[in-house]
């Protein structure tokens, strides 16, 4: 006999308790400490102009090309918002038992994330520290605000985004061509990835629950997602720039972000029924456009790179 599945977020809640305190102590207990100070070459450091009357930054001090200088700052302003991430996540979770602790350690390790790459960038001088400062200000001063609805919806767009970010920042520190970049960007996409196993095993618990319910819930999200840093001034221009340096495109969107956590979840075999299974059916007709859209980027982006190379 089949029963009704629990859409009330309250009862959704307190019946993901045990899934949530499981999950993070497993994340307690996998997660690695580390500290951004040592990540930083701080002997690279002098000061600049202003008050210290030190040396004014220019472009030509940047061990970097354009696009890894671009890739960092919107990695490292998309990171900044974390205050409205945290309000976001806290409203939606709570602040209470197993769910709270998490709400505060995951805000915790990503502060971690802002701090190392601004550090790296300023004692570098990878990047023009007052367009950086402004862009900052800018930025927060736009907030943050969850574009999805209620628990299930929630936490489906961070189980894609955090995988996506892990995304970003690996290939971004594989693109700078700096050892250095490269290592701290590792380690903090380490960090990512951990986050998205929790996300991705708390949605795991909710398609075990309310199966028809979550399914929905990742088609809306997995057909209408955004990387949260999409708020940042010139974001699309910075993007198209990223995507044709193979950093964050298409290609990696579909193959490494949205498949391997659809195909964790086995989405595609779960028993479904009614508004489930016809959520279901429009996921796999978007995946296989995404498909073709993602082929044909490629396409085009190899004939350029030939184009360029003759």
């Amino acid at each position: 006999m089949s029963h009704p599945e629990p859409t009330d977020q309250v009862v959704l809640l307190r019946e993901l308790e045990p899934v949530v305190e499981e999950n993070l102590n497993r994340h307690l207990a996998t997660a690695k400490e580390w500290f951004p100070h040592e990540y930083v070459p701080w002997s690279e450091g002098r000061d600049y102009d202003g008050l210290l009357g030190g040396e004014a930054w220019e472009p030509g001090q940047s061990r970097l090309s354009e696009v890894a200088r671009t890739s960092l700052v919107v990695n490292l302003l998309t990171e900044d918002n974390l205050p409205s991430y945290h309000h976001e996540i806290a409203t939606v979770f709570g602040r209470d038992g197993a769910w709270g602790t998490w709400v505060h350690r995951w805000t915790a390790e990503e502060g971690r994330h802002g701090i190392a790459i601004r550090d790296y960038l300023l004692a570098t001088r990878a990047v023009d520290p007052v367009a950086l400062e402004r862009a900052r200000m800018q930025h927060m001063e736009g907030g943050f605000s969850n574009a999805y609805e209620g628990l299930v919806e929630s936490v489906a767009y961070v189980a894609f985004q955090e995988l996506a970010t892990r995304v970003s920042h690996r290939n971004t520190g594989t693109q700078s061509g700096d050892p250095l970049c490269e290592q701290l960007l590792a380690r903090v996409a380490a960090d990512e990835n951990l986050h998205m196993i929790f996300y991705r095993n708390l949605l795991a618990g909710m398609f075990d629950l309310a199966p028809n319910t979550t399914m929905q819930a990742v088609t809306r999200v997995a057909t209408s997602f955004q990387m949260p840093g999409h708020t940042i001034e010139g974001f699309g221009r910075k993007s198209v720039l990223i995507a044709k340096a193979g950093i964050y495109d298409l290609r990696l969107h579909h193959d490494d972000v949205l498949v391997p956590v659809l195909r964790q979840l086995k989405v595609f075999d779960r028993p479904l029924s009614g508004d489930g299974e016809a959520a279901r059916e429009e996921l796999a007709t978007f995946m296989a456009g995404l498909d073709a859209q993602a082929s044909r980027f490629v396409e085009r982006r190899e004939a350029m790179r030939a184009r360029v190379s003759a």
